[in-house]
């Protein structure tokens, strides 16, 4: 049975759970069936303690005639299952193109640069290289979970949802984790380390954690953070992606409402980009209907805390859209990621403010990951924000003195509206309003066309410009 785990390793037993597999014994004597027998006993135990709860490593006993007879220890990794529907994993995944892409697909590219520049960047993941395995397993020995209740944290690995907020805590993982995988470095000095921009690949770093008895590597900033923490997610066996939203805003003091200080004799800041990931699992925590199932944003760059931790997520895609800010975990942070209101304020010299700028769509632009099965770039704005409806007012004033009979009015506009309105009763001033969702960014031509029986073809045109 195919665990398609070959590419991690052939020497291992690694398996994926909920799946059966068969390995063959080869005994010292040939076996009597009649005089024989085989016991396997398995267990689960922790190498530092005598107690059988860690579920790492895998002791086979077998035990013949005389009891002392033949005794075997072997290692066994237990991944989750995104394969099977009929093991009922939390991170199954119906779709085997998004399977090879989310799990098994080493290379990728992470999305750079501003929103009306996208600048592709080519990583490596690795995550099926030498010794990935147990670089993973150590990033979880080593977490302030396991510290303090190694029990309690091998239990709770068979949740997807706790190990990949432990991930997220271990990755970026500062102040409480002194083994923490990457530093950030968000500055100009990179004495002791290397710039962030020197990678582009996740196995260098990981096998330097892990190399350099796991102190941190030093530097990264969100697209790497984002980067390592996909590649211990898919060679975990939950699937995941990394996401670069434009204009992404950071509210620290969740009021949904991103402030930005300039004095009148300076400059403003630059706009910026923030890198995450999306893993994919049922979310039975928040609901049993499903409906917070999928893709839940994960955030490995160290920049609030949850939980006295420095980690975000899993949170919710679904919930990030529909604006559910009461869910765990973290979704008020994310949803002002992508959605919170800009006002901008002049210091002036003495001190005093002036409020000059607010804008309600600019944060959370262009919201990029890549496409499944091609090096394209695919924008999932839409799965973040709700799509916003725009109303257009057209004003009509009857320039004859007659009634005009049989009025009607028809608007289009290419990405802006399909379709007529029905007819209007006849009238000397008629004002409609008509609502729309714009299914286009850009510059579009809003037209409008007024007939009745005494003439025809009045037309006129206005600008819109939708905002991506």
């Amino acid at each position: 049975i195919d665990h398609r785990t070959s590419e991690i390793s052939l020497k291992e037993l690694i398996v994926r759970r909920g799946q059966p597999f068969k390995f063959t014994l080869k005994l010292a004597k040939p076996f009597k069936l009649a005089l024989d027998e085989l016991i396997m006993t398995i267990m689960t135990v922790n190498k530092n303690s005598t107690q059988p709860h860690y579920r790492k490593k895998l002791n086979f006993k077998c035990v013949a005639i005389p009891p002392d007879f033949l005794s075997l220890s072997a290692f066994c990794v237990i991944l989750f299952n995104v394969f099977m529907i009929s093991t009922g994993d939390m991170v199954f995944m119906p779709d085997e193109v998004e399977r090879k892409e989310y799990v098994m697909n080493e290379q990728g590219i992470i999305y750079k640069g501003v929103d009306n520049y996208i600048a592709p960047i080519h990583w490596d993941y690795g995550q099926f290289e030498q010794d990935m395995v147990s670089i993973c397993v150590k990033i979880l020995d080593c977490s302030i979970k396991h510290k303090q209740d190694p029990a309690k944290d091998v239990s709770a690995r068979c949740n997807a949802i706790y190990v990949s907020r432990v991930i997220t805590s271990m990755v970026g993982g500062i102040l409480y984790v002194l083994c923490g995988i990457l530093k950030g470095n968000w500055g100009n000095d990179f004495r002791g380390g290397v710039s962030p921009t020197h990678w582009s690949s996740s196995y260098p770093i990981l096998k330097n954690w892990f190399n350099a008895c796991f102190c941190s590597v030093k530097y990264g900033q969100c697209w790497v953070f984002s980067g390592v923490m996909c590649s211990v997610m898919r060679l975990l066996g939950i699937p995941c992606r990394v996401i670069t939203n434009y204009q992404s805003a950071h509210d620290t003091n969740k009021n949904l409402i991103i402030e930005t200080y300039f004095a009148d004799y300076g400059v403003r800041e630059k706009e910026n980009y923030h890198v995450w990931v999306e893993g994919w699992m049922r979310r039975p925590d928040l609901a049993k209907d499903g409906r917070y199932d999928g893709w839940q944003v994960l955030d490995p760059t160290p920049q609030e805390k949850s939980d006295g931790m420095f980690c975000c997520g899993p949170a919710p895609v679904s919930a990030v859209r529909n604006g559910d800010t009461h869910l765990k975990y973290d979704v008020p942070f994310v949803f002002a990621e992508v959605n919170a209101d800009c006002i901008t304020w002049l210091v002036k010299r003495d001190g005093s403010q002036v409020k000059i700028h607010s804008e309600d769509h600019r944060i959370g632009q262009s919201i990029s990951t890549k496409a499944i099965g091609t090096s394209k770039r695919m924008d999932i704005t839409n799965s973040y924000k709700q799509k916003e409806e725009i109303t257009a007012e057209v004003l009509f004033m009857n320039p004859v003195n007659e009634l005009l009979r049989n009025c009607s009015l028809t608007l289009s506009g290419s990405g802006l509206i399909n379709g007529e309105l029905p007819d209007l009763p006849p009238k000397n001033r008629v004002r409609v309003m008509v609502g729309m969702i714009p299914y286009r960014s850009g510059e579009r031509t809003l037209l409008v066309d007024f007939d009745c029986a005494s003439f025809r073809d009045i037309k006129k045109s206005s600008t819109v410009i939708i905002r991506p």
